[in-house]
C-alpha cells in the first residue's frame, strides 16, 4: 500500500507549512488517474497524523475527473482509464486532468 508513504509524506509537507501551529483541516485533489486511492489515503490519514500538528485534523478530499484531448480529432473528453479511446477511435490524446496529487488547502486553529 503505498498510499501510506503518500499519507506520511502529505502530513510532513502539511506541517512544514503550520510552522508549529494546529491543523484543523486538510483539502487535498485527488485525480482520477493519478494512481492514488482516496479511500486508502483516508484510511491512513488518522493513523499517520497521531503525535503531529495534524492530530485530530478533519481531512476532505476532492476527486478530481480524469479529461482528455483527442490529437486527431481536437475533441475533449472524460476518462476513468490512462488507455482511453476517443470517439473518433483516435487512441493519441493528451492528458488534461486527473493525474492531480495536491494539498489545496490548510486550515489552522485559533491561537489559544
Amino acid at each position: 500500500m503505498h498510499e501510506l508513504g503518500i499519507t506520511s509524506s502529505i502530513v510532513a509537507i502539511v506541517e512544514e507549512a503550520a510552522k508549529g501551529r494546529r491543523v484543523a483541516r486538510v483539502t487535498l485533489e485527488v485525480g482520477a488517474l493519478s494512481g492514488v486511492m482516496s479511500e486508502a489515503i483516508a484510511f491512513c490519514f488518522d493513523v499517520v497524523t497521531e503525535g503531529t500538528a495534524l492530530e485530530g485534523a478533519k481531512l476532505e478530499i476532492c476527486e478530481i475527473e480524469g479529461r482528455a484531448r483527442c490529437e486527431s480529432c481536437g475533441a475533449e473528453f472524460a476518462t476513468d482509464t490512462l488507455f482511453a479511446v476517443c470517439a473518433c477511435g483516435s487512441y493519441r490524446f493528451t492528458r488534461l486532468r486527473g493525474e492531480e496529487l495536491n494539498v489545496k488547502s490548510i486550515e489552522l486553529m485559533e491561537a489559544a
